[in-house]
C-alpha cells in the first residue's frame, strides 16, 4: 500500500486517468473528489465488499449487476 500525504486542493493521478481531490478535512474525515472516465466504475469499499458477499451466496449473479441493484439500477 501507498500512503501520501495530501491537503485540501491537492491531489493525486492513477493511471494517467483517475484523479483523485482532497476537497475538504473536517477533524478525521476527509471529503474526495474522483475524476474518472465513465467506463470505470467508482464505488465505497464497504458497498462493494457487501456486493461481494452476496455474490458468494447466490453464486450467479455478477458484481455489477448486484451494484446497479443495490442503487437502483444506476452506476
Amino acid at each position: 500500500m501507498l500512503a501520501l500525504s495530501r491537503r485540501k486542493g491537492e491531489a493525486l493521478v492513477i493511471n494517467n486517468n483517475i484523479e483523485i481531490t482532497v476537497l475538504d478535512v473536517r477533524g478525521d474525515q476527509i471529503k474526495l473528489g474522483i475524476n474518472a472516465p465513465k467506463q470505470i466504475p467508482v464505488y465505497r469499499k464497504e458497498l462493494y465488499a457487501q456486493v461481494q458477499e452476496a455474490n458468494k451466496a447466490s453464486g450467479n449473479t455478477s458484481d455489477m449487476e448486484q451494484l446497479a441493484s443495490l442503487l437502483g439500477g444506476e452506476k
